[in-house]
């Protein structure tokens, strides 16, 4: 009795040790984001910084690719992506609200889908 209680005790264990995620403190990834210009620049990687855990935010013209380093135990890409549309920029995944895009200066307007 004394064993088959040893191995469920085991078993058990093991199953919650594999169950836990570990959370990569420099996760590393690239997403678009939707902009034209230097100001949309400022602005997006302004975003990106204001959420807790972002350790690195960089936007380029050129390729409208958002490079992020975050701490996954404080936040996730998708509150970045978050941040960004709220002032005015669409991304792969979450769009700006109409109002706050049609609130950017007109160099900053760039082509929705």
């Amino acid at each position: 009795m004394k064993q088959i209680i040893t191995i469920v005790l085991l078993v058990l264990v093991g199953l919650s040790v594999q169950a836990q995620v570990k959370k990569n403190k420099n996760a590393k990834y690239v997403t678009e984001v939707n902009g034209n210009c230097e100001q949309c620049q400022k602005r997006i990687q302004k975003a990106a910084f204001s959420v807790h855990g972002v350790k690195s935010a960089v936007w380029k013209i050129e390729t409208h690719q958002l490079n992020v380093i975050l701490n996954e135990e404080k936040c996730s890409l998708l509150d970045v992506k978050k941040a960004i549309a709220i002032v005015g920029h669409d991304t792969d995944e979450v769009r700006a609200r109409d109002a706050v895009y049609e609130k950017l200066h007109h160099c900053c307007m760039y082509e929705r889908n």
